[in-house]
């Protein structure tokens, strides 16, 4: 329909003054107004030198005689609102209502994948509330995406390699006394992120050491014995020493298991892992390739380097001194090796906006070794996640766990699922399942309804909450659809006809006319934020109706079967929605 009127309005232009005009933009009529898309014509009257209520009289005049589905027109000022005709509602309803996948397109477009990296957790330490965010955006960009038509490969790259893993494996080798996931009951990650920690806790008591015998704090830091164990150990791992290999395999055997279980549960998966043990090696290559180019160039303690002044940054390490490679040098490796590997077109890095720097290097480095696709990279940048007492910190084990935040937001919802006392016949099994849909729904929504680049201050509670803009508000309208559609039973299969529509009827049918436009305009800003308070929008108009007018106590059937219908639309388009946000909807709550 945007179509048509656009190229009337042309034609109407062309033929009532002579005058050739770009394609015109419409807006939705404001509430105030009578109407459903508005002209504004101040654009054009300034070209005309004309009176703006006598253009915009004239050109809606045109539009009327011309198409069927003006029913009537208004001008307040310069703004011609028209009317669209209800039958134009109705037929697009009745053209929408059996397609199950209204809005999704098929993936089977003929198009290049496009690569989506999100997680990318380093083998150290467990997911926290950051890795969820990241996590989930990147998930649902994924769908997003696959809904446009685009295919799409989900990967991460699994940072498996460095001094930070060293360091675990260094602390579990002094302090570990033989402790396993089995013998302690924790899960794998967990327990090496209990070494981790204790590391950086052996680490800043030697360091005070050193200082108390009167060395100078910068010098401690770099001399204290933990560190150079876990640097020598880092030099012994890149040198395949079979017992710090063996010690390896080991813990990253054990944090792969965990991480497994967390990313069941938070409902993300993958298509590819990639490794940094593997994809390092390439990178290292490719820059010892740059060297022999003089693309990069050596100090003379060893190190090699990317001098970026010409590009108005600075100079960039990427392999130390000692030969060892640093992440720039695996992003290099794993970047090239998936231009290899996979028949994509472009390449979006979920990573957080404490990266910016990093990636604006790494994409000007790979087009300085002359990768034609490094202009098709993208970085979705996004901002933190943080606590009501300040930012999260690994080292010192202040962060919130993955697995026990997604434990306390079922409990959350079990606590006020039971206060509310609506689960009567629901067995235990059933009861459990709704919680987690409940919790797990409130944590997502509320992380994704957010713009990523903003900085989230997360809040539990808040984010539960059965009213306003919360997933489990949602849920529970979807439920309440659910619950009208069982007690209509066949009516909602029998044939109706209907010749106008209540506003709040036609209200609900624009907006759902505009959940394809969410899904595109969603993907083209990289943003799932959009696709969430779309669906709000929806929910609270729908809702509006569900209050306003009657449903299965409508006097009139065919206008009791249009409005259970109307009902089943929203609760499909809900599920759709929520589904490309990673987030379930109850069938009863």
């Amino acid at each position: 329909m945007e179509q048509i009127l656009q190229d009337k309005i042309q034609e109407a232009f062309q033929q009532l003054y002579n005058l050739k005009i770009n394609k015109p933009e419409l807006q939705t009529t404001r509430k105030d107004f009578e109407g459903d898309t508005t002209l504004v014509v101040f654009p054009y009257v300034k070209q005309l030198k004309k009176n703006p209520v006598e253009v915009a009289n004239n050109v809606g005049n045109f539009l009327k005689e011309h198409l069927s589905h003006i029913s009537d027109f208004n001008v307040v000022s310069g703004f011609l609102n028209l009317v669209i005709d209800p039958a134009y509602y109705i037929d697009f309803f009745n053209q929408i209502y059996n397609d199950e996948n209204f809005g999704l397109t098929p993936t089977d477009t003929g198009l290049k994948s496009l690569m989506v990296e999100y997680s990318s957790p380093n083998t150290n330490k467990p997911l926290h509330l950051g890795h969820i965010r990241n996590n989930l955006l990147g998930h649902s960009i994924s769908e997003i995406y696959k809904a446009t038509g685009k295919p799409v490969i989900k990967t991460q790259i699994i940072n498996d390699r460095g001094i930070h893993i060293c360091k675990s494996m260094l602390a579990w080798q002094k302090f570990g006394n033989g402790e396993t996931p089995e013998s302690s009951g924790l899960k794998g990650d967990h327990l090496a992120g209990k070494y981790y920690v204790k590391f950086d806790q052996e680490y800043k008591k030697q360091i005070q050491e050193l200082i108390d015998k009167g060395v100078d704090k910068d010098e401690a830091e770099k001399q204290a014995p933990i560190l150079l164990e876990a640097q020598d150990m880092l030099r012994r791992w890149e040198a395949k020493d079979p017992e710090v290999m063996a010690l390896w395999h080991k813990m990253n055997g054990w944090v792969y298991e965990g991480f497994n279980e967390t990313y069941n549960n938070l409902g993300v998966s993958f298509d590819k892992n990639y490794y940094e043990s593997e994809t390092y090696i390439l990178g290292k290559k490719v820059v010892e390739d740059g060297l022999k180019k003089s693309i990069f160039y050596r100090k003379p303690d060893g190190s090699v380097w990317a001098d970026l002044s010409a590009e108005g940054l600075d100079e960039k390490l990427l392999l130390r001194a000692d030969g060892t490679s640093v992440y720039m040098t695996q992003d290099i490796g794993t970047a090239i090796k998936r231009f290899e590997d996979f028949d994509i077109d472009s390449h979006i890095y979920v990573v957080g906006n404490e990266q910016d720097y990093h990636f604006q290097v790494l994409f000007i480095i790979l087009k300085k070794l002359g990768y034609k696709w490094a202009d098709k990279l993208y970085h979705l940048s996004y901002g933190m996640v943080e606590l009501p007492h300040g930012k999260m910190k690994s080292r010192e084990g202040t962060v919130v766990d993955a697995d026990d935040l997604m434990r306390e937001m079922t409990k959350t919802a079990r606590d006020i699922s039971q206060e509310l006392g609506k689960l009567e016949g629901y067995s235990d099994e059933e009861k459990e399942r709704l919680y987690r849909i409940i919790g797990l729904g409130a944590l997502k929504y509320f992380i994704l309804k957010v713009d990523p680049k903003r900085t989230i201050l997360f809040d539990p509670k808040k984010s539960i909450d059965f009213q306003g803009n919360t997933g489990p508000f949602i849920q529970y309208t979807y439920a309440r659809i659910q619950s009208i559609l069982r007690k209509a039973g066949d009516l909602i299969h029998k044939p109706f006809q209907l010749n106008n529509l209540q506003t709040k009827e036609k209200e609900v049918i624009k907006l759902l006319k505009a959940f394809p436009q969410a899904i595109t305009t969603a993907a083209e800003q990289q943003n799932p934020g959009l696709i969430a308070n779309y669906i709000y929008d929806l929910v609270k108009q729908y809702n509006s109706f569900y209050q306003s007018i009657p449903i299965l106590a409508a006097e009139n059937e065919n206008e009791r079967i249009f409005r259970v219908r109307l009902s089943k639309k929203v609760g499909d388009t809900i599920k759709n929605g929520f589904k490309l946000l990673g987030i379930e909807v109850p069938e009863r709550m």
